[in-house]
């Protein structure tokens, strides 16, 4: 009995090792993973081709990837450039932006009658110079996290390679799959195949489906935010870089719990209490949009919920944060899934009962 109890606590420990081993080696080989996240998306197009036109899997393979390719490499050579110019612009005008910030508070800081709150001038010179502190240290965050980016865009030769490296695998990938698929089976035992498959199949089912569905959604957000900061800069309000700030709202749109109103209403507020009511009322507008378009469109997309409580979400998060840092944030929550479906009958019957009976 007790080796029983031992045995399946053992299995859940390894899974979950397990687990972040994998998702620690897939950050490392990231060409090859993009390369089978991309092949997954132009396999239906591949076998669309072969029917209709009656092509060969390799040549269907080769003509989608031309085409596939050439759009992405237009739209990444766009984003490249268009980053590295508002990440330039913004670095060399941090400072100034800071100094706003600070003036701000301190203008607001005066406006209070500190002699009602009876706070002595001891306390009040700390929180000021901790203020301070506080906006100097978010600047260097900022320059830090802006410089890095720039850093790896202009990294050509290093992107180049990396980005050859994706073609190359996925195109073998998307020409070679019978050969793959045939290979596995000849150097893996049946059993573990089938065992493999039937998981495999399950969670590439639920959590892709989820993926896919967020991944939509997200560039929903993105697109419309994207046009709608654009549009703002074009007539004439104050918004330098749409670009920055639509990936930003996207990024935060793509956490669980949270979304684009994390960003979108602080930054409408900022805006208006710095007397800017045009353009935090068209924030706020442009939020709206974003939200009712988000509504209609995700139960559509999203076939199923995932069936997890916030808070054992926002746990994930925060376990995937302090283990991987900002990518943690993405990375926790789907480690949480693919544990749910590994492990659902255990879950269904509940953990302890089904250990220990």
């Amino acid at each position: 009995m007790n080796k029983k109890v031992m045995k399946k606590i053992l299995i859940l420990v390894l899974t979950a090792l397990g687990l972040c081993v994998f998702f620690k080696v897939a950050l490392f080989y990231m060409p090859f993973l993009i390369a089978f996240a991309l092949y997954l998306l132009i396999e239906p197009v591949i076998k669309f081709c072969m029917k209709k036109f009656k092509l060969k899997r390799k040549t269907s393979s080769i003509l989608i990837l031309i085409v596939f390719i050439s759009a992405i490499i237009g739209i990444i050579s766009w984003i490249i450039v268009t980053l590295i110019s508002e990440a330039s612009n913004l670095i060399n005008n941090i400072n100034q932006y800071v100094r706003i910030i600070y003036d701000f508070v301190q203008l607001k800081l005066q406006s209070i009658d500190l002699s009602k709150l009876q706070i002595s001038d001891e306390i009040r010179e700390v929180f000021e110079n901790s203020t301070q502190n506080f906006l100097e240290h978010i600047s260097e965050f900022i320059k830090s996290f802006f410089s890095n980016v720039l850093k790896t865009l202009t990294s050509i030769p290093t992107m180049f390679f990396y980005i050859i490296i994706t073609i190359m695998s996925l195109y073998f990938i998307s020409s070679d799959k019978i050969y793959m698929i045939d290979q596995l089976e000849h150097h893996l035992p049946e059993n573990w195949v089938k065992s493999i498959y039937k998981h495999v199949k399950r969670i590439a089912s639920s959590l892709g489906g989820y993926l896919k569905a967020q991944l939509i959604l997200v560039l929903i957000s993105f697109f419309v935010s994207l046009v709608g900061l654009v549009t703002f800069s074009l007539v004439g309000l104050n918004v330098k870089y749409p670009l920055l700030a639509a990936i930003g709202i996207g990024f935060v749109d793509a956490l669980p719990i949270l979304g684009s109103g994390a960003v979108m209403i602080p930054w409408a507020i900022i805006e208006s209490c710095k007397g800017d009511i045009r353009l935090g009322i068209a924030i706020l507008v442009l939020w709206i949009i974003m939200t009712v378009a988000r509504q209609i469109c995700e139960p559509r997309i999203v076939g199923k919920q995932i069936g997890i409580h916030p808070i054992f979400t926002l746990i994930a998060m925060y376990t995937g944060f302090k283990l991987c840092g900002v990518i943690g944030l993405l990375v926790g929550p789907i480690i949480l899934i693919v544990l749910k479906e590994i492990f659902e009958n255990v879950l269904d019957k509940g953990v302890i009962k089904s250990i220990i009976e």
